[in-house]
């Protein structure tokens, strides 16, 4: 199920809420979780009921390691058990996410003719099963205390974070759960929580879907573009997943506070971050900290000297590259993200004496061009887009492009002028300076929540945007982290 649904926004968030609150004010807590987890499975079941076998065995067997870790606590087979759940976790992973990729590479290298198994990729199953890797090493280390089932199932299929984040640790959900304090209506987080959501949802529906339109045409048409078209078509998929991935995690966001349950912030302006290390502790904070606590820090992080710091750095982000996809452009585009981390890591020095703008443009053009490699299909469209970059001759907009324009609904939703209808590519150039505007000139979403103050303007522009983006659904729009 969708966020930007009708069946989700004006029918399962209220009965999900109210059903919620209901149980839980007749101190019915148990079946309140229970219910929860049963909304949650409807929630991610609701386009291929098939997912959900995947989602419950996986939540069983985990949770049944979890039972055995605790029982063997302190003795020999406490981390035989952690390493083989963790294997396993990692084993179907790769079968349904990699396999098909592993038989390609297998068949040409080998020059064999192993059939693809066409394995449909179950959603979200990269953030659950780390989410469930790191409950399983907790587990062995000592760290969690005893949970009961229904609590463990909420806090792997919690529908909010469930197939695109924030990635949550056992401690930052299951004892919400458990707060009796946290079980009962507040309508201040109400509040919070659908201002939130909105801010989301426009990012979604009115920024992230239109600039999606103008990436779409232009990475089906590489061959006919221009200059001009091939750095608009680069710039909007910057845009595109920018506030399509911020948009989800503020909705998320939004959704745990109406039911008065904290999610993490998972995304913190990062096209503000003057070094490429700093974007990536804004960008997905949640998956850095994963790697960062269950890869780097495990590898020796940098308490061994500079070059094994180095090494770990490069396994961490060619790891992230792959769990992105299963496809070497995601492999290039997290070698490309290490080597600069490395590189800008060992060159300190340099970066530290140049000046907070020249730092920012150098860190926002290497993002540009390595986002053409994370969303080109092939290796060698991504090199022909960025050809067209430097040699496709600057001539301006060409009359299908600006048909496009006029097609994408841009000028409708802006309602502009007849005048400005004529000239799509003003159009173009507006939503281009509202997306600057609204990425590097304001605070971001979770910002503006913590300092939320319930006033009858904010209360008329919240319900001026929700009901701006609802009226501006138009077909299925997933996001594009489902595809992670």
């Amino acid at each position: 199920m969708l966020f930007n649904s009708y069946i989700f926004i004006l029918f399962f968030l209220p009965f999900c809420i109210l059903g919620y609150f209901v149980l839980n004010h007749f101190e019915k807590y148990t079946l309140a979780q229970i219910f929860l987890v049963g909304m949650s499975l409807w929630f991610y079941g609701y386009f291929n009921p098939g997912y959900l076998l995947i989602l419950t065995a996986s939540v069983l067997l985990n949770y049944v390691f979890y039972l055995l870790i605790r029982r063997n606590s302190g003795n020999k087979y406490a981390k035989i058990l952690m390493i083989s759940g963790v294997l396993l976790n990692i084993g179907i992973l790769l079968y349904f996410k990699y396999m098909d990729f592993f038989i390609d590479n297998i068949n040409g290298i080998f020059k064999t003719d192993i059939p693809f198994l066409y394995i449909v990729l179950p959603l979200g199953i990269s953030f659950f099963t780390f989410q469930q890797i790191s409950f399983i090493v907790d587990a062995y280390r000592g760290e969690i205390p005893e949970y009961r089932f229904w609590e463990y199932a909420g806090f792997v299929t919690y529908f909010p974070q469930l197939v695109a984040g924030p990635i949550v640790t056992h401690d930052e959900l299951v004892p919400q759960f458990m707060d009796k304090g946290k079980k009962k209506f507040d309508s201040e987080n109400m509040a919070q929580g659908i201002y939130m959501f909105t801010l989301g949802l426009a990012k979604k529906i009115l920024l992230a879907d239109m600039f999606g339109k103008l990436v779409s045409y232009g990475y089906a048409t590489v061959d006919g573009l221009n200059s001009v078209t091939a750095i608009i078509t680069m710039l909007a998929y910057t845009f595109q997943i920018y506030f399509d991935f911020s948009g989800y995690s503020d909705m998320a966001i939004g959704i745990g506070k109406m039911m008065n349950i904290d999610l993490p912030q998972n995304f913190k302006s990062p096209y503000k971050a003057l070094t490429i290390t700093e974007f990536w502790d804004r960008w997905h904070m949640t998956l850095t900290r994963f790697f960062t606590k269950y890869v780097y820090i495990p590898l020796g992080g940098n308490r061994k000297g500079a070059v094994r710091t180095y090494v770990n750095v490069f396994i961490v982000y060619l790891i992230s590259g792959f769990w992105h996809g299963a496809s070497w452009n995601f492999v290039f585009w997290g070698v490309m993200h290490g080597l600069f981390v490395i590189f800008t890591r060992r060159f300190k020095r340099f970066f530290d004496r140049i000046s907070s703008v020249l730092n920012w443009l150098i860190t926002f053009l290497f993002v540009n061009v390595t986002w053409v490699f994370f969303r080109a299909e092939t290796f060698t469209q991504a090199v022909a887009l960025l050809k067209k970059v430097f040699t496709g001759g600057v001539v301006g907009f060409d009359l299908q492009f600006i048909e496009l324009l006029r097609s994408v609904e841009i000028v409708e939703v802006l309602s502009l002028t007849p005048m400005e209808t004529i000239y799509p590519p003003f159009v173009l150039t507006a939503f281009f300076v509202i997306a600057f505007l609204v990425s590097l000139g304001s605070k971001n979403a979770y910002e503006k929540m913590q300092r939320f103050r319930p006033t009858f303007l904010r209360m008329v522009t919240t319900l001026f945007l929700l009901f701006w983006s609802i009226f501006s659904f138009a077909g299925i729009s997933t996001f594009l982290y489902f595809n992670f």
